[in-house]
């Protein structure tokens, strides 16, 4: 577990430098808005991400389902975050956002209210230190949203393939599909394609490439740290040399479907591969690859063949077969030890859910109410805005 100070206290230069390529997003990370993190990413050249914690989400929204640690892992992992800051305050607070040298605040065009329905940015668009991007959908939404999502599918994985600055082409992304109906026992004969238009860094010469793969539904803390062990380990073993390529297989929602059962996976593969395409710790992304990579598909890799093949302490549903059997049977195959996210996955947090079911219910009735008192904000912030453009225009006429 890490140690945190305390809410909102900051310590140091009381009248710090402030930086206009450093900016600050802060938010609950609950599940991850990558979207506005990206869109925050692409107007700065350093993005301070503050996490609130568990107790204030409590008072002024309601339970979290993930805890701070776990929502700092996910911060930590994106690769548009330079630096995260827990026990953020959860009224955005100047001196606070100064202490970092975030001279400006990005946010969504939603307005976030606290208890007592006051915008929560109320201070810093007072100071003029607000920039507004605007709110993405993630999953399922509006049938608007959904069919923007759909519409905008390859847009949004080229945002979401760019490297740390959001700005330049990062992550290699690449469809398989089979020639024969997907199967859990086996990957068959397949093929490859790139996405038009995402390249990504290509592999440097020396470099290890490693494969893992996965379902990643509702990609969480226990897929981020089995990722970031991956590459620990992997960086004790590149003795120096660049950092290994490592690329990650999405399994289809069929697969996992056909595996988990009728209520799985929670998102889609689309939705999947972004969350996994964001992360840092990756550098190709394999979306519809097999639940049992033979050898042909290993070997097909656009990458190259991998050097090893990882797979996490998640316990397997009782198979028939060894859906690692081929990289076995090459001498690729290497195993991630436990770590203290292990048990965080798709079944822990529906579980989670369904154990505070009423507690969350009362959050979205609050949030009903809450929704009403931010209308009135928006409303009353479009009438100001109108009343300072005529107040402007008149004054641009009388000179």
């Amino acid at each position: 577990m890490t140690t945190h100070p305390l809410e909102g206290q900051v310590q140091g230069n009381p009248e710090p430098e402030l930086l206009d390529g450093r900016m600050w997003v802060d938010g609950c990370f609950d599940f991850f808005h990558h979207g506005a993190i990206f869109q925050a990413r692409q107007q700065c050249s350093e993005l301070y991400a503050g996490v609130h914690s568990d107790e204030a989400i409590l008072a002024n929204k309601g339970p979290t389902v993930m805890n701070l640690d776990e929502r700092v892992a996910a911060t930590d992992a994106c690769r548009w975050v330079t630096k995260s800051i827990p026990y953020a305050p959860y009224v955005t607070s100047l001196p606070f956002i100064s202490h970092y040298g975030c001279r400006y605040v990005v946010h969504g065009d939603d307005i976030t209210s606290d208890s007592d329905g006051n915008d929560c940015y109320r201070f810093v668009k007072e100071a003029g230190r607000f920039k507004v991007v605007k709110r993405s959908p993630e999953g399922d939404g509006s049938p608007e949203e959904r069919m923007e999502l759909g519409d905008s599918m390859h847009s949004r994985i080229k945002c979401y393939a760019s490297d740390e600055t959001a700005l330049a082409p990062g992550v290699a992304v690449w469809f398989w599909r089979s020639i024969e109906q997907a199967t859990l026992e086996g990957s068959g004969p397949g093929k490859f394609s790139q996405v038009k238009g995402i390249q990504g860094k290509p592999v440097q010469p020396g470099q290890r490439i490693v494969y893992v793969d996965g379902g990643f539904d509702l990609f969480s803390s226990g897929h981020i740290e089995f990722l970031r062990q991956v590459a620990l380990k992997e960086e004790e073993l590149s003795k120096g040399g660049p950092p290994s390529y490592i690329v990650v297989g999405i399994h289809e929602d069929s697969v996992i479907n056909e595996w988990k059962g009728v209520n799985y996976p929670i998102m889609n593969v689309f939705e999947r591969g972004l969350c996994v395409l964001q992360c840092k710790y990756i550098h190709a992304v394999v979306f519809g690859a097999p639940a049992s990579p033979s050898r042909a598909y290993l070997e097909s890799l656009p990458s190259g063949t991998p050097v090893a093949v990882y797979h996490g302490p998640t316990a397997y549903m009782p198979l028939t077969y060894d859906p690692y059997k081929a990289p076995k049977e090459m001498g690729i195959y290497e195993e991630i030890g436990s770590h203290a996210f292990q048990h965080v996955n798709a079944g822990e947090i529906v579980e989670r859910i369904m154990k505070n079911k009423e507690m969350y219910e009362a959050r979205q009735r609050k949030k009903g109410v809450k929704a009403g008192l931010e209308a009135q904000v928006r409303e009353r912030e479009a009438l100001e805005e109108e009343q300072r453009k005529k107040e402007a225009e008149r004054l641009a006429a009388a000179n």
